[in-house]
C-alpha cells in the first residue's frame, strides 16, 4: 500500500467511493480523519453547492480528501474551477473519458487526476493522456456499473499498467482478504463504497441503513436497458419498486427522443437527474420503496452500524492476517 498512501497522502490506501447524497462532508471528513481517503460526491451539485460542501469538509478535517466530478455535468469546467480555488489535491473524473480541456484545467493547479478505466484499452489511453492514477471498478459495485467483473478487470489491467501509475481496485470488496489479494496483484490500494454506507458518521436515513443491513448479495441487482437507442449505463441497486419506476422513466425519455423533443445529451441528463432524485428520496427522506437503494454486491457483508475507524481497522487487520498466512 506504500505507493497508494504516498499518492493519496493518507495512512491507508483505501478510498471511500463517492456515493451521491451519502459521501458528503460528514462521511468524507470521518474517512480522512480515520486515516483513509474521503471523496465528496459532487453528482448534480451546482458550483455554488460544491463550493459550500468543500468549505464545510475542510472545517471538519485537516487531512487530504478529494472530489468526484461527473464528466457529463454541463458545468464541469466551473466545478473544476471551484476545486482549484479550494486547493483540492485530488480530483476523480467519473462517467467517461475526460472532455477536452478538463484534464489540463485540473492539473494546471497541481491537483492529481484519477479516472475510471473499465477496459485495458481505455486504461492505456488515459495513461497516455496524462492521468495520474486509475480506478478499476467491476460490475459488482453499486451505482453505475460496467459489464465486466472486478476479478477479470484486475487480472487484465494490473499486470499491464500498475508499474506506470497507481491503480486502485473497486467493486464487490467487503473484506480485507480481498484487499490483500489485489495488493498482491499490483494494486496500489482499493476503493469501497457500500461497506461505508452504514458507518455511524454516514447521514443516510435509518431506513436506508436498515435496508442494507437486511440485504444479501443477490438483492443488489442491475437495472435493465429497454431501448437500444438510449445508451443508459446500468445501475446496481437493491430490488424495490424504484427499479420499476426507472423502467417507466426510460420509456418516457425514449418517447421524447422519438418525438424529437430532446437531444441525446439532454435525454441522458434526464436519466442522470432521475437517479439523483430517486437516490435522494431513499438516502435523505428514507423512502426505501420508491427511492433508489444503490448498493454493491458486497452489501451482504454489511452487518452492523459502526464508526468508520472501526471499519478501516477491521479491513486492515483482515488484510494483514491474510498476507501473514501467505508469507508463512
Amino acid at each position: 500500500m506504500a505507493r497508494g498512501t504516498a499518492f493519496l497522502g493518507s495512512e491507508v490506501a483505501i478510498l471511500c467511493g463517492a456515493m451521491s447524497w451519502v459521501s458528503e462532508r460528514n462521511l468524507v471528513a470521518a474517512m480522512s480523519n480515520a486515516g483513509g481517503f474521503g471523496l465528496i460526491a459532487c453528482g448534480a451539485m451546482t458550483p455554488e453547492l460544491l463550493d459550500r460542501e468543500i468549505a464545510a469538509t475542510k472545517a471538519l478535517t485537516t487531512r487530504p480528501f478529494g472530489v468526484n466530478l461527473i464528466t457529463m455535468h454541463p458545468q464541469l469546467m466551473d466545478l473544476i474551477e471551484v476545486c482549484n480555488r479550494h486547493g483540492v489535491t485530488h480530483v476523480v473524473l467519473a462517467g467517461g473519458l475526460p472532455p477536452a480541456g478538463s484534464l489540463d484545467a485540473i492539473k494546471a493547479n497541481g491537483a492529481k487526476l484519477i479516472c475510471f478505466a473499465p477496459a485495458l484499452s481505455l486504461a492505456k489511453k488515459l495513461i497516455r493522456s496524462g492521468v495520474d492514477a486509475l480506478v478499476v471498478e467491476g460490475m459488482e459495485a453499486g451505482g453505475h456499473i460496467g459489464p465486466v467483473s472486478t476479478s477479470v478487470l484486475a487480472q487484465e489491467i494490473l499486470p499491464e499498467v500498475s508499474e506506470q501509475v497507481p491503480v486502485f481496485v473497486a467493486g464487490g470488496i467487503g473484506r480485507g482478504e480481498a484487499i490483500a489479494g489485489y495488493l498482491d496483484m499490483g494494486a496500489a490500494g482499493v476503493q469501497l463504497g457500500t461497506r461505508f454506507v452504514c458507518a455511524t458518521e454516514s447521514i443516510a436515513h435509518p431506513a436506508f441503513k436498515k435496508a442494507f443491513l437486511r440485504a444479501s448479495a443477490r438483492d443488489a441487482i442491475a437495472s435493465v436497458q429497454i431501448d437500444p437507442r438510449l445508451p443508459v449505463i446500468p445501475v446496481r441497486a437493491l430490488k424495490n419498486a424504484g427499479g420499476e419506476l426507472f423502467t417507466a422513466k426510460q420509456r418516457e425519455v425514449a418517447q421524447l427522443l422519438d418525438e424529437g423533443k430532446v437531444e441525446m445529451m439532454e435525454a441522458q441528463l434526464q436519466i442522470e437527474h432521475y437517479w439523483a432524485g430517486a437516490l435522494r428520496r431513499a438516502v435523505i427522506d428514507g423512502d426505501v420503496e420508491h427511492g433508489s437503494l444503490m448498493a454493491g454486491q458486497s452489501v451482504g457483508m454489511v452487518t452492523k452500524e459502526e464508526p468508520v475507524a472501526e471499519i478501516l481497522a477491521a479491513l486492515m487487520a483482515e488484510a494483514a492476517h491474510a498476507l501473514e498466512k501467505r508469507a508463512a
